[in-house]
This record gives C-alpha cells, sequence and structure tokens, in this order.
C-alpha cells in the first residue's frame, strides 16, 4: 500500500508552523507540509468560479466564509494529489491537532486497512452519536459507519477511489467541506470512523481557529441557531433515506 501524509498549513499561520513540522515527523508515514489556500486572498474570480448556493438539497443555510472556501479548496488539492500520484491513500491532517501516540498509531492501521472498502475513513475526536455496529477493531479503536456522519475534517484517511469520488462531486460547491463530506445522500459515499483515534483539537493552544467567524449581535446568534436546528433536522431525514451503501460486519 502506498500511503502518504499531507500535514494542511496556512503559510501565515506562523503559530502553528511548529506543530505542523511534529505532525509531519510523528504521523507514522512518509509525510509534507501541504500549503493551505488562503480564502481571504482569493479574488471575486475565483470565488464566483467555485462557490455556488444551493446546489442539493437540504440547502446548506449560511454564506460562507473565506477560511471556509480556503479549507475546502485545500482538501480538493489533496484528493487530486492523490490521483495525480496514484496514492493508494493518504492521511490529511490539519494543522491544529495532536496525535496521542498510545492511541494513533493503532487507529491509523485499522483506518488503513479498511480504507479501500469505504473510501473515507474519519480519524474523529468525539465518539459519534448513534455510531451502529462494530464493523472492525484494533484494540481499543473502534470501526463504525454511522447513519449521521460526523463533522470536522481534522483528521482522514482518504483512498484513491474516494478521492476520485468526491473530485467528481464537487467542481462547484455550497458548504463546508466537513460538511459536504456528511452529505453521503448527494456524493454517494458514506463515510466511516475510527473512535477512539487518538486525535485531539488545540486550536485554543495555537492562537485559535484559521476560519474567523466575525462578532454577531445576539440576534443574529439565536437566528442561526434556529437556521442550524432545521438544517439538522433535514440533514437527519436526508441520512435516513440515502442510498450510500451501508458496510455489513464481514
Amino acid at each position: 500500500m502506498t500511503g502518504h501524509a499531507f500535514i494542511l498549513h496556512l503559510t501565515r499561520a506562523s503559530a502553528r508552523r511548529e506543530n505542523a513540522h511534529r505532525l509531519r515527523d510523528s504521523c507514522g508515514l512518509p509525510a509534507e507540509i501541504w500549503p493551505a489556500v488562503d480564502g481571504a486572498a482569493m479574488d471575486d474570480r475565483e470565488l464566483r468560479a467555485r462557490v455556488d448556493a444551493g446546489l442539493f438539497a437540504p440547502r446548506y443555510p449560511f454564506p460562507l466564509r473565506m477560511g471556509e472556501i480556503g479549507c475546502f479548496l485545500s482538501h480538493r488539492q489533496i484528493w487530486a494529489e492523490i490521483l495525480r500520484r496514484d496514492l493508494d491513500h493518504a492521511l490529511i491532517l490539519e494543522d491544529d491537532v495532536a496525535l496521542d501516540q498510545d492511541v494513533f498509531p493503532t487507529a491509523l492501521t485499522l483506518a488503513q486497512k479498511h480504507v479501500n472498502r469505504f473510501g473515507y475513513v474519519q480519524l474523529q475526536n468525539r465518539p459519534p452519536r448513534n455510531p451502529g455496529e462494530v464493523i472492525a477493531s484494533e484494540e481499543q479503536a473502534r470501526l463504525t459507519q454511522p447513519l449521521i456522519s460526523p463533522v470536522r475534517a481534522s483528521a482522514q484517511v482518504v483512498s484513491r477511489r474516494g478521492a476520485e469520488h468526491l473530485l467528481h462531486h464537487c467542481e462547484r460547491f455550497d458548504r463546508p467541506v466537513d460538511t459536504f463530506v456528511q452529505s453521503h445522500w448527494f456524493t454517494g459515499l458514506r463515510p466511516a470512523v475510527v473512535f477512539p483515534a487518538g486525535v485531539r483539537t488545540i486550536s485554543d493552544d495555537l492562537e485559535g481557529s484559521t476560519i474567523q467567524t466575525g462578532g454577531k449581535t445576539p440576534i443574529e446568534r439565536i437566528k442561526r441557531e434556529i437556521a442550524r436546528g432545521f438544517y439538522r433536522q433535514a440533514l437527519a431525514r436526508a441520512s435516513k433515506t440515502s442510498k450510500a451503501n451501508f458496510h455489513k460486519v464481514q
């Protein structure tokens, strides 16, 4: 298996550079730091070429922030690079995670064993809700395929087939990359999840998120939470009727 790791790092995020190098050196695969797309530096022409609204149901209720656009394009670049290099699979890590070396190597091994079966395996930092049956395990790590895929794109293993499949469905996009991957009723690819995975987010220790949310009034926050609630209800319905395959225990 020709696996490789990519550490997504925004060049101007200097507070994260040391951690990016640490991840490169400790992730357990041949690795490189991949320069993330800076959404804040994109011009209107570039944005219009990639970003649209209401591409599929349920409609994502929020406008994309520049950081979310850059993040999506960064992951998309790596999916394309998997194909260009003819890699069997790739580990993709964002630069604001830390790895627990007592757990992560086992979780990575489990994901690598099954990524060609699923196409996309999330290494989650929190247990999925309603994970379903355990499909495979490796020591304490458990691999499942939840009905509603969790969000977060901090750490994942993506196969060549999975990368090609996702690329086909996101020439244009209308939601953040983790929400897109969650939308298996649209992509036809239902991710698997490994937990515990020995991955935790440390962005607060690294001067916060690079995807800035901006200040919101109390009324704006309430409206946003109401919209989020309606979206989650629609997401649950779409997940239940999705035709993307479930994989049973073999």
